[in-house]
């Protein structure tokens, strides 16, 4: 039982987490500009497929979270190549928003920093997880 409250407790917070990285996503383009922005946003991006991993998986541990919302990201990156997401935003904004439109490498770095930013937030905020220092451990 403890499990599943645990699992409940998880899953609670990455809802929130889930809004609050939309929530700056959408204020960065809002009240942002420019290159700025645009990074941001991409990095918020991968932020927001990290924490759908974990509400998907909640007992994810943070290394693989960012590894698994690292890859999907850029497989959506090179997936704009084909042209289909072009084609699909046209058609629907939450495509658009989704999928992007073009193909743009310094993306995948962006992507990247999202990922680290929020594996760091994960480890920091993992219930139950702390580990002592090894100095602390002695």
């Amino acid at each position: 039982m403890s499990d599943l409250r645990g699992s409940l407790r998880v899953r609670a917070v990455a809802v929130v987490a889930a809004g609050s990285a939309v929530a700056a996503g959408l204020g960065v383009r809002a009240f942002g500009g420019g290159e700025f922005a645009k990074c941001a946003g991409d990095a918020l991006y991968t932020v927001l497929v990290y924490v759908l991993v974990v509400f998907v998986a909640p007992l994810v541990r943070p290394a693989r979270a960012a590894v698994v919302a690292a890859a999907l990201s850029w497989a959506v990156e090179f997936f704009q190549i084909t042209g289909v997401p072009d084609e699909l935003g046209r058609r629907s904004t939450l495509a658009r928003l989704a999928l992007g439109s073009t193909f743009n490498p310094p993306d995948l770095f962006w992507y990247l920093v999202g990922a680290a930013a929020a594996y760091a937030a994960h480890r920091v905020l993992r219930p139950g997880k702390a580990v002592a220092p090894r100095w602390q451990r002695m």
